[in-house]
């Protein structure tokens, strides 16, 4: 079973200097730091981290350089990377010198990484990326879609293990 990584940010509207949280939901009623210990409670139970992020970024252009990465052989260290600048150290994933240090960081050349993004070589890659998720119906990040079926949301191990069994088997995921 092959499996796809697709990016799919829920607010490409962004700007590339970013927003507050505080701008990003605004209106909308959500307790921003009751939300923001849910998502440190689970990201501690995974062992993941999570810095105190008060700010959210357009990742497009990390979306782009991720799919030259993964071209070059170095997807997972490029996505590991892009996690923990993103959510750990709250960094700008539009900005050159962020993209340059991830693609160092994956064992990639700094300088051609830019040269890429620049280049706008994988925007309609993450184009088609974007009107595939939104042709499942994402409405939320992470989604994990296998066969027909779905999972939103952080999920533990145990159900991302069903999801792709049931997948594999034809059988119902319930």
């Amino acid at each position: 079973m092959a499996i796809k990584w697709v990016a799919f940010p829920l607010h490409p509207e962004t700007p590339p200097q970013g927003q507050t949280l505080e701008q990003l939901f605004a209106g909308s009623g959500k307790d921003i730091p009751a939300m923001m210990e849910r998502l440190r409670a689970a990201a501690n139970a995974e062992g993941l981290p999570l810095g105190n992020r008060s700010m959210t970024y357009n990742s497009r252009r990390s979306q782009e350089l991720a799919k030259w990465a993964e071209e070059q052989g170095a997807g997972p260290a490029f996505h590991a990377a892009a996690f923990r600048a993103y959510f750990a150290d709250g960094q700008n994933l539009w900005e050159s010198d962020v993209l340059a240090g991830l693609a160092v960081k994956a064992g990639l050349d700094g300088q051609k990484a830019i040269e890429v993004v620049e280049s706008g070589a994988y925007a309609e890659a993450v184009d088609a990326d974007w009107a595939y998720a939104r042709s499942l119906g994402v409405s939320a990040v992470p989604t994990f879609a296998a066969g027909g079926r779905g999972l939103v949301g952080a999920q533990p191990y145990p159900e991302l293990k069903r999801l792709v069994q049931a997948a594999r088997d034809g059988g119902i995921f319930l």
